[in-house]
């Protein structure tokens, strides 16, 4: 079995976000990858309006799962449910998808389909420049409150301004619909609200539950292992 994690908006360095759980499941044998995702500046192409978007990203990690037919689970992350709706689709070697506080798209939806009017007050967004981050006052406690210090220090410099691209882009599968697939509810996430992430888990296979912020793969990877090892 391998993993390939899909990381959430505005950040870089998408192995880094997940170096805690993946260095657990290492001792254990199991290998994982973490694609870059285009549309956050991680391929060197400029992020802005004109791109690159939500198709960028789901050729990013279609690629990846696609060059081994080895049993392969997917963890998706926020934003990254949105590119693992399309990008797993169809993908023989995928046996497994376990959504993190993810959303979680039907055919059509995009990620502007869960925003309100007015963006969130934790995001910095500048449409003439086509882009969009989290507020860097704003992140330890919206994002990492339940992370130690380091971690939280750490995480500033691994923030990305990301293509506004990626807000109005609909996905064109729901790989969820046809994979079997596990939601973790995190109930103390500051950033997506559990209420909603219980509401999108309602299309999962099964619910997991964990008293955890937005990344429990940093603040409580052993957990997130267990999850996965028993997937």
């Amino acid at each position: 079995m391998r993993v390939v994690f899909v990381h959430g908006a505005c950040v870089s360095d998408g192995a880094w976000w997940w170096h805690r759980t993946a260095e657990l499941l290492a001792e254990r044998g199991i290998a994982s990858d973490a694609p870059a995702l285009p549309s956050c500046g991680e391929t060197g192409l400029p992020t802005n309006a004109q791109g690159p978007g939500l198709a960028e990203d789901v050729a990013s990690i279609r690629h990846v799962l696609g060059a081994s037919d080895e049993p392969t689970v997917v963890v998706a992350h926020s934003y990254g449910g949105i590119v693992t709706a399309e990008a797993a689709a169809g993908v023989a070697a995928v046996r497994h998808l376990l959504l993190v506080s993810s959303y979680l798209p039907e055919v059509g939806q995009s990620l502007s389909s869960f925003g309100g009017d007015e963006p969130a007050p934790f995001l910095d967004v500048d449409p003439a420049g086509g882009t969009f981050t989290v507020r860097p006052e704003a992140l330890a406690e919206t994002f990492l409150q339940d992370c130690d210090a380091e971690i939280q220090r750490q995480a500033i410099d691994k923030t990305a301004r990301q293509s506004l691209a990626v807000l109005g882009q609909p996905v064109r599968s729901a790989a969820w619909q046809h994979v079997p697939s596990t939601y973790l509810v995190c109930a103390q996430d500051h950033g997506t609200p559990a209420d909603l992430q219980r509401e999108f888990a309602g299309r999962a296979g099964s619910v997991v539950e964990l008293d955890a912020g937005h990344h429990p793969f940093l603040s409580q990877p052993a957990a997130v292992r267990e999850l996965i090892l028993g997937l």
